[in-house]
Parts: C-alpha cells; structure tokens; sequence
C-alpha cells in the first residue's frame, strides 16, 4: 500500500520523535488535525474501473478492513519509518504477527533455527503446531554463536530469535547475526518487542523482518492487542498474502489507539529505562535475592554489548529470590501497589512468574537451560515514581521471608 504522510516533506524529520508524531494520514475532507477512526468494514469505489484496477494490485486504495484501513496504514507508516523497514503488517495481536511472518513464508519440509530463549506461545509455535504442517526448527543457545553453524540443516529457511529474550535477559549481536545469516542465505526475524524500535532498530544490523506484539509498549497502557510484521517489501508482499487470506487484521480503532502511541513511545522508553536501571543498581547484592538481572548493570555478562546495540537497558528487570518457587509465591501474595499480572511494558509496573505462568508450558529442564529459575520473578517497570516502586518490592521481600514470619 502507499504510505500516506502528513506532509511531503516527511523526509526532512531526521529524528526519530519527530517521525512518531508528524507521521499522519493526510485526510483534508475535515481539516482534521488528529486522524479520525475509521470504523468501517469496507470502502466505496468511485467506478467499476477503480474497484477492478484495486483488486488487481494496479493502484492503490482501501478496499476491504480486512485488507487495509487507513488506520491500520497510518500505524504501520510509523513503524516502518521507526524501524527502518521498507513495509509493514499490522495484526491482530503479537502472537499473529509471530505465526505470519513464519507461516506466510514457510512450506512442508522447511526448517527453522531458533534461539532457545523464546516466549511461551512462540515456544508452543515451533514445537506443537509448526510440526503438524512438516516444519521443523532446532533451538540453539545464544551464548553459544559458534555452535550455531553446524546446526544448519540444507532445508534451514529462516532464524528467528528474540533480543533482549523473554524473561532471561539476554542479548544477541545482532551485527554478528546479521552477517551470519547473509552468508547463510537465511531471512532473518527478529522479535524486537522488549526493545522497540526507539531502543534498537534489527534491521540496520540485517534483520529482514522485524515483529513487534504491540500490546506491550508500544501501546504503553495496557490498554488493547495488536502487532507488526515490518521488513523489505519483497517479504512483506508473500505475508501480505497469508494475512489477507487467513485474517488476523487488527481493528481499525487499536490501529488508531497504537497509532498514537508511537507519538509518545520515546518519553515513556526513556522513564521506563531509568526506573529500571536505578531498581536494578538497589536490587542488586539485596540479602534476599539470589541474583538480579538487567541489560546494562555490570554483572551482566553482555553488557557491553547491550550498551553497543541499545540506546538504554530497557524497561524489564528480573531477579531470583532466595527459597525458589514457594519464595516467589509468597513475594507475590505481599505485594501492595505492583500488579500480579502476565502482560507487560504498561505505566503500571507489573510482576510475574514465568515458570508458572508465561513458560509454565516448557519442561522444567528447558526453563531451566533459558535461565528461568523457579524463583525468577520478571518485573516489568512502568512509570511510577521510582521511590514507591522499590518500596512496594523491597516490603514483598521482607513480609514473605519464612524465617521473620515464623519468629
């Protein structure tokens, strides 16, 4: 579809706030200053001649929501300026976006290599029903790049992996990934969810396709579902197909709402990240915890190149409490202001347990080799003051030791 700007001059907004914002439909019929909804089902033609010429792919036009709406468009016009990608899908949700740029690219016999540290669903993806369709994958370990050679297999068609990866926390060089995947002649998709495009952007490191669940912040509000699929238009033209067909279209109002997300997504990021940094630095050494995880403390055994590929360490933070899963449980039950939930990259901080819950469907030895410890609690930090945060954290801690509550 043709990207449709505010103005003719887009090009000139070099800066990636610039861009979120001033990207805009240009409907005049109002003189509107913010796009409208539309919540239509399908658009008219002018004549028959148009209705066919659209149909045929000879010009281009809304025809159908299931296809394209100018919100959907709207959305996805940002995005790819953000990403740097040539084109784009917007779906019904993450998941959608992760299903279709595989399925709508990949064929009975294929074979996809995939890094072990991946969400849940994706995990369910690759193990329960791409088999069903003949398509295979391999996981491979990401602080293990030089063993991932010899795990091509001649059917190899795609890499997918996740940076930094749900929940452990750790970073691929997506420079080394891209240059391993052009001599492999591999497309390449990277889930760039937990960093966004205003953190990192794939596809200057060679990533072809780029997804993105939405729902998390890039809507920044818990508020509605949705993803992207972005890369070059090649691609994006053979998933555009797939999607068209089998229907995973995002609601023109969520497009709406996702839309004018973006416009704030660099203020939100920047808050996130040194909310989660400052909890990182306290966190780290507490007497409860085991462990703390996040991208750019020190201890992190990829720091330097989180630093090199990121603009910040982003807003997610794990650690590891003392006493394993009953611990986790119990910190959980304590907490006062955080909220118990499985999603994330809200303004409220949420908290979860991912061997419960998000990953509960992996075996406790594949949990395990990703990083996910039975005590592993995932934070995701939102933009609370950062003092009433650690408060909440800190309190859950002390109220959910065994030893003070017995004594």
């Amino acid at each position: 579809m043709k990207k449709l700007y505010y103005c003719s001059g887009m090009s000139d907004y070099k800066h990636f706030e610039s861009k979120g914002i001033r990207t805009q439909s240009n409907n005049e019929l109002h003189r509107e200053h913010s796009t409208p909804i539309f919540m239509t089902s399908s658009f008219t033609f002018e004549n028959a001649e148009q209705a066919r010429a659209m149909f045929a792919d000879e010009i281009d036009g809304s025809i159908y929501t299931r296809f394209t709406n100018p919100n959907n468009n709207e959305f996805i016009d940002k995005l790819c300026l953000l990403e740097e990608t040539e084109a784009g899908i917007a779906t019904a949700s993450g998941m959608a976006a992760m299903f279709s740029s595989m399925a709508g690219l990949l064929k009975t016999g294929d074979h996809v290599l995939a890094s072990r540290s991946v969400f849940g669903s994706t995990h369910q993806l690759f193990t329960q029903i791409f088999p069903k369709w003949g398509i295979g994958h391999t996981y491979v370990d990401i602080d293990k790049p030089e063993t991932w050679a010899r795990k091509i297999n001649s059917n190899t068609k795609m890499i997918f992996v996740e940076t930094p990866s749900n929940p452990g926390l750790d970073i691929i060089d997506l420079e080394w990934l891209g240059g391993f995947a052009a001599e492999h002649s591999l497309i390449l998709n990277v889930d760039n969810c937990f960093a966004t495009p205003f953190l990192q952007q794939p596809a200057k490191f060679g990533a072809h396709l780029v997804t993105h669940s939405a729902t998390k912040f890039i809507d920044g509000q818990g508020r509605t579902v949705g993803g992207a699929i972005l890369g070059s238009e090649e691609l994006i033209k053979d998933i555009r197909f797939f999607t068209r067909h089998t229907g995973p279209s995002l609601s023109p109002f969520n497009g709406w709402i996702l839309s004018k997300s973006l416009e704030t997504l660099p203020v939100r990021m920047e808050k996130h990240c040194e909310n989660a940094l400052k909890i990182a630095e306290y966190l780290e050494g507490h007497e409860e915890l085991v462990s703390v995880k996040y991208p750019f403390l020190p201890s992190h055994p990829q720091q330097q190149l989180a630093k090199k590929q990121m603009r910040y360490g982003g807003g997610l933070v794990t650690f590891v409490v003392s006493g394993g899963y009953q611990r986790a449980g119990r910190f959980l039950n304590n907490l006062k202001m955080l909220s118990h939930t499985a999603n994330l990259g809200d303004t409220r901080t949420t908290v979860t347990h991912p061997s419960s819950t998000t990953h509960s469907k992996l075996t406790e030895e594949e949990q395990l080799r990703v990083g996910i410890d039975p005590g592993l609690v995932r934070i995701s930090v939102g933009l609370e003051n950062v003092n009433d945060i650690l408060e909440d954290i800190v309190g859950a801690l002390e109220a959910s030791n065994e030893k003070k509550i017995l004594n």
